[in-house]
């Protein structure tokens, strides 16, 4: 009732705050208020006091209204805890929780990688036995597939954070990369994948994050100055991640994560913690049904992995292109460029040097269509063997011409990308215009840009940071 009488009052200000403005508008046309300054200096003062009178009850309202509306935090602050990036990512857009295990969604996964914060949410949605079950029912089998699928599924999905790590994976994986990976889960080489053999590969990715912790432990423990704050910072990072790795047989993880702690200091065989934690899941998630089916007997076969991966990896980029498109079948050469330098490590003059460079070299564009856009990324997938191609083509690292980059796609990938975005990328990269680019400075850009952020660059001091430089500068030797 407080808030209504509020904001009733409020709606006649704005509207009373409107009449005088359109008032002032008329009089100012027909000359009244030249020849009368009386209505000019009444019309402004009733203006300016209904506009502060506004902005005084919407600040109160506002006050008042916060409370409930505000944006709600699931777990304590993760500032300081020894957890990597992706962790830390996944525990910010994961919306659901199911007996104490954080899940994302589908749609959550999507905004993960395309947005830089999550959409606003009271609190995480807890999940029961009956969600589960529709979920199920609403998944789609493996031949009902297509690059709208975790739109369609939206948030009636789980995805666990291990096949996080996977669909990331995926991702960046070149068209060459889809056999290896397949292979990687086939492990007795029969051309089919089954859900054993898909979770056994899984829970290897578990095993090496907790390795990590354990070692971690170890070397904290080993430097003889364990004080509160330091025990207090291993327990806080041991409970979040139980929370990501969690599931109803709680006590086998805590198992694991001991045997992996003292693994690490004895040197003993860690073989259960593999053990214990292959006998941790007991969900069926979004991709496991989508796999194998809602009783877990279907096989997985190449063909199908292939077009899972092609299939996911177009939809982010649909989604992506159509955020800049707004529903035309082109975006501008500007959107092209924004695109590809979102997700980069640019200082704010840097960005802005070559959004202005390209409009200046291209001041009326064609547009890029979403299969040079597509073309494009996919190549950006081959980043490494493109580098190696122009090591190998340069020898004396000497900038490339628009010829040279084409000759070293075609080669890498084995198709060819339009001359139109091929010009756009040396008019947003060509420092002096002389039609050569530098791509040494190209292929650390998009390195970032392929990487989505992800490979995230620590902000170390003092001898830690020093290491660091050095590692980053031996590896741009090499």
């Amino acid at each position: 009732a407080a808030i209504a009488r509020r904001i009733v009052p409020n709606v006649h200000l704005v509207n009373r705050f409107a009449q005088c403005s359109r008032t002032f508008r008329t009089n100012l046309s027909n000359g009244s208020i030249s020849s009368n300054p009386g209505i000019y200096m009444y019309c402004t003062a009733v203006a300016t006091s209904v506009y502060f009178g506004w902005k005084w009850i919407r600040k109160n309202a506002v006050v008042e209204a916060a409370k409930p509306t505000r944006r709600m935090t699931d777990e304590p602050s993760l500032r300081g805890l020894k957890l990597n990036h992706r962790e830390r990512r996944f525990i910010k857009f994961a919306s659901a929780e199911y007996q104490g295990q954080l899940y994302m969604t589908p749609q959550d996964f999507i905004e993960s990688v395309t947005d830089s914060e999550p959409r606003p949410r009271m609190k995480r949605r807890i999940l029961h036995e009956r969600d589960l079950d529709q979920f199920a029912q609403e998944t789609p089998v493996l031949s009902k597939g297509s690059p709208d699928m975790f739109r369609n599924i939206f948030d009636r999905g789980t995805i666990s954070y291990t096949e996080y790590l996977f669909l990331l994976s995926i991702l960046t994986k070149p068209q060459t990369g889809f056999r290896i990976a397949f292979n990687m889960f086939d492990t007795d080489g029969n051309e089919r994948v089954d859900k054993e053999e898909f979770l056994v590969l899984m829970e290897m990715i578990t095993a090496g994050v907790f390795r990590a912790y354990a070692s971690w432990v170890s070397d904290t423990s080993q430097d003889g100055n364990m004080d509160s704050s330091k025990a207090k910072k291993l327990q806080d990072t041991r409970q979040v991640l139980e929370k990501i790795f969690s599931t109803a047989r709680r006590d086998r993880l805590n198992r694991a994560l001991e045997g992996a702690v003292k693994s690490s200091t004895t040197g003993e065989d860690v073989e259960v913690l593999e053990d214990e934690l292959q006998k941790s899941h007991v969900v069926d998630t979004t991709l496991l049904l989508h796999f194998f089916g809602r009783k877990g007997k279907q096989d997985l076969k190449f063909e199908e992995f292939k077009m899972f991966m092609e299939n996911l990896q177009t939809e982010v980029l649909e989604i992506e292109f159509n955020e800049f498109s707004k529903g035309l079948p082109a975006i501008t050469e500007l959107d092209f460029a924004k695109i590809l330098l979102r997700y980069t490590y640019l200082q704010s003059d840097q960005y802005e040097m070559y959004l202005e460079r390209l409009l200046d070299r291209i001041p009326e564009g064609k547009g890029i269509t979403f299969n040079e856009f597509k073309s494009f990324c996919q190549f950006l997938n081959t980043l490494d063997d493109f580098a190696i191609a122009m090591r190998m083509y340069t020898l004396a690292d000497q900038p490339i011409s628009q010829e040279e980059f084409h000759r070293a796609v075609k080669i890498c990938t084995g198709a060819e990308l339009s001359p139109h975005i091929v010009d756009t990328v040396f008019k947003i990269f060509d420092d002096d215009g002389d039609g050569q680019l530098s791509y040494k400075e190209f292929i650390a850009i998009m390195r970032d840009r392929l990487h989505r952020g992800f490979k995230h660059t620590s902000r170390s001091e003092g001898w830690d940071a020093f290491k660091q430089c050095v590692k980053s500068e031996m590896k741009a030797v090499v």
